[in-house]
């Protein structure tokens, strides 16, 4: 029994015909990891003025503010991050590089 629910026997529990669940009980969903700054950096190698000016430029967005007014990043960051290095490479311009994510979300 788990909080209040009651799930069947299983099959090899007795001699009738009742089956497991085939989903498990409802859960509260696990909370997608937020990263900040610092970690950012850490994982990226970019400087923490370079991810600074990234977001103020609005090539990369953070996904909200802790409670003590941190920068929090998703995941997408890095993907985002790699694909700014790669145009950068390529020598493209900042304005290019945004028009680059200007055209991909229009």
């Amino acid at each position: 029994m788990v909080a209040g629910k009651v799930f069947p026997k299983r099959a090899s529990d007795s001699s009738d015909n009742s089956t497991w669940p085939t989903s498990p009980p409802r859960r509260k969903p696990i909370p997608q990891k937020l990263y900040r700054i610092g970690e950012v950096v850490e994982y990226t190698g970019l400087s923490r003025q370079t991810v600074h000016n990234y977001t103020i430029m609005g090539l990369i967005t953070e996904t909200r503010r802790s409670a003590g007014g941190h920068r929090l990043y998703d995941e997408s960051v890095f993907s985002r991050l790699d694909v700014i290095e790669e145009l950068k490479r390529q020598r493209k311009t900042m304005r290019e590089i945004r028009g680059h994510f200007a055209e991909m979300n229009g």
